[in-house]
């Protein structure tokens, strides 16, 4: 960790590094609470939690500035664990490595967990930094965002007392967001039926890895490629042509997170062996033409392997294949309100296979309810058609844009006074917190801001040193500048 406790500002960048130190990936960030929780106890902060685990902590103002409005701080605890193929890395158990490379912080072979570490400790500076001035200032962090948001579903009214939240959750210095998606799960289960293997066949495993992956909110509109879609898509072309038999299917990790890769237990007839490569390299050829801007390594191997699982019959494989190849990924509409930002769009996330039944699992995400209803009812119709049961899960709510934010326009002034540019003000695809935050705090006002942070939710994920320095300005600056009660 020698490499961060030289950057600048060094609190954050301290704290971060602990926090990389000790595991947290969703639904596994109790190791992470309980050190925040005694922590602040040694730093004389105040610390509670709430029934869902969210923890809140609370730092009377800097002196004189006792009026002010007071401000609450928010992160999430978990990060998204992501690892290379070839990255030996246990998420529950493994500190994430992270170094200095050309400017940006890095992780070797795995998720950085900048998102959102680094949002998480800079609130955490904030509190036992003695150069930042504010008022009473709060920290919220929730438990479980990356996974479904059950921290701030759980958020109770009356626990916060701030009247301005400040969500450190964006991923573009520059950009002041003031919306955002909502979403939804959408999960459809396949029933199966299955039987013996022919004689004859050879048994193969395909490959399909090398993508890139991601957010599946924020990146969703860069064209990368889906492993699940692209190894329907070939099988699709010529398991009839080939006769050939599918075993298993397993491709994606998460929900959220673009796939990398996808993998097809497959049976072939010996005969059709070396034309099922040919089709194989072919298909490889025509992906990485198709995707030759944004996917540099995309690999299809096949390789023999030895099993005793049973093919599936050829009529559940023919609706299996029809149902993932059939199903839509990706944007579905750009925003006519929001130039530039995806209205509505799906990620085809998970998909698993059991002996008896396959589970497809896609995230819904849209700037308008409308908009993840027809993606629920195109995906319920879909399923229908290849005799699945559908079920929507989960919904949350967007963030809804107040051009009118007092705290948005203070954000922009203050941005523009520190740096001599105007920032973007922006409406984000991905899904923050801030639109269940709404809920149970109508009336509170509302911002996100943080620094540019690239490839998240993938292994490429990376944080820039420089913007992480300009963020903590533009944050500190604004605790400074928060405004008395009227």
């Amino acid at each position: 960790m020698s490499e961060l406790s030289q950057l600048s500002p060094q609190p954050l960048w301290d704290i971060f590094a602990k926090v990389c130190s000790i595991p947290h990936p969703s639904y596994h960030e109790e190791e992470l609470a309980k050190h925040i929780v005694d922590w602040a106890a040694e730093q004389g902060i105040h610390v509670e939690r709430d029934q869902v685990g969210n923890i809140l902590l609370r730092k009377p103002a800097t002196a004189g500035m006792e009026n002010r409005k007071p401000v609450v701080l928010q992160a999430h605890l978990d990060m998204v664990p992501q690892k290379n193929n070839d990255t030996v890395h246990d998420f529950l158990k493994d500190p994430i490595q992270p170094y200095v490379d050309n400017g940006w912080v890095k992780a070797r072979g795995t998720t950085l967990g900048a998102d959102n570490g680094i949002g998480l400790a800079s609130a955490l500076a904030a509190l036992v930094d003695k150069s930042v001035e504010h008022g009473p200032l709060e920290v919220l962090l929730t438990m479980t965002e990356e996974a479904g948001m059950d921290g701030a579903f759980g958020l109770q009214p009356n626990w916060l007392q701030a009247e301005i939240l400040i969500n450190t959750d964006s991923e573009t210095e520059g950009e002041i967001y003031m919306g955002c998606a909502g979403g939804i799960d959408f999960i459809t289960t396949l029933p199966l039926q299955r039987e013996a293997v022919p004689a004859g066949f050879t048994p193969l495993k395909l490959t399909l890895k090398g993508l890139k992956g991601g957010h599946s909110g924020a990146e969703i509109h860069l064209g990368l490629g889906n492993a699940n879609k692209l190894l329907a898509r070939f099988l699709c072309e010529h398991a009839e042509k080939l006769n050939v038999r599918l075993l298993d299917f397993t491709g994606g990790t998460l929900r959220n997170a673009i796939p990398r890769e996808a993998i097809a237990q497959l049976a072939v007839p010996a005969d059709k062996v070396e034309a099922f490569k040919a089709a194989a390299d072919e298909f490889l050829a025509t992906v990485q033409f198709e995707l030759a801007a944004v996917e540099k390594n995309i690999k299809l191997l096949v390789e023999d392997f030895a099993t005793s699982t049973q093919a599936l019959n050829k009529d559940s494989q023919s609706r299996f294949l029809g149902l993932l190849n059939a199903t839509p990924n990706g944007v579905i509409r750009m925003s006519d309100d929001v130039k530039g930002v995806v209205e509505t769009s799906l990620n085809v996330g998970v998909v698993t296979m059991k002996e008896g039944e396959a589970e497809i699992i896609c995230l819904i995400r849209s700037l308008i309810d409308s908009g993840k209803d027809y993606v629920v009812s195109m995906l319920t119709s879909v399923g229908q058609l290849a005799g699945a049961i559908t079920k929507p899960k989960g919904g949350y709510p967007g963030w809804k844009p107040d051009p009118e934010s007092p705290v948005m326009a203070q954000v922009r002034e203050i941005y523009q006074g520190l740096f001599n540019k105007t920032p973007n003000i922006m409406v984000i695809h991905a899904g923050l917190e801030c639109g269940l935050f709404k809920k149970p705090y109508p009336e509170m006002d509302m911002v996100s801001i943080g620094p540019t942070i690239t490839g998240p939710h993938s292994p490429d994920e990376q944080v820039h040193i420089g913007s992480v320095d300009l963020y903590w300005q533009l944050l500190t600056a604004l605790l400074k500048a928060i405004p008395e009660r009227g």
